[in-house]
């Protein structure tokens, strides 16, 4: 069974073969995603923001999936974070965002 929190097949591979590190990198998430100063959903933009600007698919697609059925994100607030990756990271990973995007609405 796969991690709900990661749904890559990798951290599988951690968990039953490398649990120590499995543990160390579920606690880092924990670390990270507190939402103490910034609420869980800001971060989830930033995260998909960051994903985008890496130019993969893959996990494009994952994180605006899970973006959308967490915290509900529409269509409008990932295109505001689009529109930051254009600005930053030029137009060949933002028409790659957008083209996943418009698939998943």
């Amino acid at each position: 069974m796969i991690n709900k929190k990661f749904s890559s097949k990798w951290i599988n591979i951690l968990k039953y073969d490398y649990p120590e590190l499995y543990e160390t990198i579920i606690d880092l998430d924990k670390c990270v995603f507190t939402g103490k100063s910034l609420d869980p959903k800001t971060q989830k933009l930033i995260a998909i923001g960051i994903v985008a600007s890496n130019y993969n698919s893959e996990s494009i697609e994952r994180q605006m999936r899970k973006g959308i059925k967490e915290f509900s994100l529409t269509k409008d607030e990932l295109m505001d974070v689009l529109r930051v990756v254009l600005l930053t990271s030029g137009m060949p990973t933002f028409t790659k965002s957008i083209t996943i995007l418009n698939e998943l609405f």
